[in-house]
């Protein structure tokens, strides 16, 4: 092929993949169930954004059950998905740890590794049941922010994880079991439904001792379905775990001890437990555990 060919062969090319170059650009996706949109899975929608954007994107997500494994990859930034309606948009799956020996941090319904990027109007559930550890949401990635959220689940619902990853979560319901928001990730939830399911435990910390914020729950309200009568506020994962709780409503479901020490003297010496302005059935500062810094205002 002579360079005359070859400038022919060139300009039909490009030619003939101008769509290609348009996806690139996307800035604002349409996710429908029903085929209305550009795209039927949230899967499908995530190879229509380019890599490493210095610009942002909006990912409008209709109303439907989306049930698909979600993982949105570390080139992923400054994307912002955006459901219909909290509770009829809804993105789900079932694994489990016990499931072909998984694990539980292969279980999660939606994993993100990318940073710089929100979530608002939108369900995150994992309906494996009662069967062990299942996630339906797993963070790696820092800067997140989710709004208006519900995370559905039961044994370890929330695994915030990442190196040094900063995360938000506003509005939001958070319900499970046992161990239900895990991780060393740092995390502030304001103004969020903390819903325990089961008698046992809502948080379990595994924040690295050179960290100094992990787990911070402010304005929120800790409830609890009826039956449920001894709930801990947490219990360390690692040592150095931090969690604070201030100026949260607390529900009788929360026993007078408040914290656990996972079956070890030791952590009580290194585990960062803090409460300030607790009010409810269950804010009794007086009956705490000595090793956790309670404070009235």
């Amino acid at each position: 092929m002579n360079v005359k060919q070859l400038i022919l062969a060139t300009i039909l090319l490009i030619a003939a993949i101008p769509s290609m170059r348009g996806a690139e650009y996307m800035r604002e996706i349409t996710v429908a169930a029903d085929g209305s949109g550009d795209f039927k899975t949230i899967t499908e929608a995530l190879e229509a954004i380019r890599a490493y954007m210095d610009y942002r994107v909006t990912v409008n997500i209709k109303n439907g059950e989306y049930h698909e494994k979600v993982i949105i990859p570390s080139w992923l930034q400054n994307v912002d998905f955006i459901g219909e309606d909290p509770e009829k948009t809804i993105i789900t799956y079932n694994d489990y740890a016990k499931l072909d020996n998984m694990g539980t941090f292969r279980t999660y319904t939606m994993r993100v590794d990318g940073c710089r990027i929100s979530f608002k109007n939108l369900t995150i559930r994992n309906n494996a049941g009662r069967v062990g550890q299942a996630v339906a949401l797993h963070t790696e990635g820092s800067n997140l922010i989710f709004e208006n959220c519900r995370f559905l689940g039961d044994q370890d619902t929330l695994f915030l994880a990442g190196h040094d990853s900063k995360l938000m979560f506003k509005n939001c319901y958070v319900e499970g079991t046992t161990d239900f928001i895990f991780g060393p990730a740092s995390a502030m939830f304001e103004n969020c439904r903390i819903h325990s399911k089961a008698d046992s435990y809502i948080t379990a910390a595994s924040t690295p001792k050179n960290v100094e914020i992990g787990f911070v729950f402010k304005e929120c309200r800790l409830t609890a379905d009826p039956e449920v009568k001894k709930v801990y506020l947490g219990r360390p994962w690692r040592p150095y775990a931090h969690t604070a709780f201030i100026d949260c409503e607390m529900g009788g479901h929360i026993i007078p001890a408040g914290w656990d020490n996972w079956r070890d003297p030791a952590n009580e010496k290194t585990a960062r437990y803090f409460e300030s302005g607790s009010k409810g059935a269950g804010a009794n500062n007086n009956s705490r555990v000595k090793w956790a810094h309670t404070r009235d205002k």
